[in-house]
């Protein structure tokens, strides 16, 4: 194996059987530090996501955007990668299968598609896979510094904010690397740093695996991992009594109300929520009351334009005027 190769660590590797493995040792590293995602699906060409662009791979471990050359996924394929995902113990990860992916050492995430097994109580299990979606995680630690003086104030407060952006642009990591910034503190700023608790429902933010978060959040941070948010915004205010609560994609009636919860309690919140700018949100019918309601003090608008991450622009939540705006710096997340 080629120690040089970005993916020339086991969690990634040890994902995938031995045949596709090759393929991607064979790249060359220059070429492949970019990737966010390996996608497999039956009988289609073995693809990969990268700087918002779907590529194929072939034997060669050469990456091509010509489909006709892309290495065609087997049955077995898939069949040996959900092996070594499971680690050949399906019934062990059944609370994570159900839901749709299992988390990776390294905080890798691996999406799961296939025939549902139904029971009374909803979706009991996943079988006979058709599709695996391995989501590279790459904690990107300090990319948060620049804004933490236009979220906190003095040396332990915290503003209410709303990450906006649309999928795939960058805002749980961004969301991850101010949750490790409140969690430590930042002696540049004179902030000594909070309690943070943590709503992680879909294992993003810390990427728990065997109860420990491969990701750092922080040394004040504790973590409900695959809880419903509305669930764990209750749990945390009764038990480990936060400073502040972060969750991701907000959106239903029970995690606005969850929110106005918390608020109520005197705990200061971070969250985000898909839209391509403010006015998306007036569209959702339980995000724009809190808009009204004034509740975000700060909404941090993201793009994946020039690159993910992209910051265009921080907006005070009270006055609806903008604070700053990045129009050609590519502040990236």
């Amino acid at each position: 194996m080629d120690s040089s190769s970005y993916f020339f660590n086991k969690e990634i590797l040890e994902a995938l059987p031995l045949n596709i493995r090759e393929f991607f040792i064979k790249i060359p590293f220059n070429e492949c530090t970019d990737i966010e995602e390996i996608r497999l699906r039956i009988s289609k060409p073995l693809m990969i996501y990268k700087k918002n662009k779907d590529y194929f791979i072939n034997k060669n471990g050469t990456i091509t955007t010509d489909i006709g050359k892309g290495y065609i996924v087997s049955q077995d394929d898939i069949r040996k990668s959900y092996q070594l995902i499971t680690n050949y113990s399906v019934y062990a990860l059944e609370e994570e299968i159900k839901n749709g992916f299992i988390t990776l050492k390294g905080g890798h995430r691996v999406g799961i598609c296939g025939k549902t097994i139904l029971d009374k109580d909803g979706i009991k299990s996943i079988q006979d896979i058709s599709g695996l979606n391995i989501r590279i995680a790459k904690q990107k630690v300090g990319i948060s510094d620049h804004l933490m003086k236009y979220l906190i104030h003095g040396s332990d407060q915290f503003y209410n904010s709303l990450i906006v952006s649309s999928p795939q642009c960058g805002k749980t990591t961004l969301l991850r690397d101010i949750i490790r910034n409140l969690s430590n503190g930042m002696t540049n700023l004179n902030f000594k740093g909070v309690k943070v608790g943590v709503v992680d429902e879909r294992s993003e933010i810390c990427g728990v695996c065997h109860g420990i978060a491969q990701n750092d959040v922080g040394i004040r941070t504790d973590v409900l991992d695959s809880c419903p948010k509305a669930d764990g915004v209750m749990m945390l205010l009764r038990s480990m009594s936060p400073q502040v609560i972060a969750t991701d994609e907000i959106g239903k009636k029970e995690d606005a109300n969850a929110i106005e919860e918390a608020l109520n309690a005197g705990v200061k919140l971070i969250t985000t929520v898909h839209g391509n700018d403010i006015e998306d949100l007036d569209k959702r019918p339980y995000i724009k009351p809190l808009l009204a309601q004034k509740i975000f003090e700060r909404i941090i608008v993201l793009s994946n334009d020039p690159k993910v991450g992209t910051i265009k622009e921080i907006i005070d939540g009270k006055t609806n005027k903008v604070i700053v705006s990045y129009p050609n710096k590519n502040k990236g997340a």
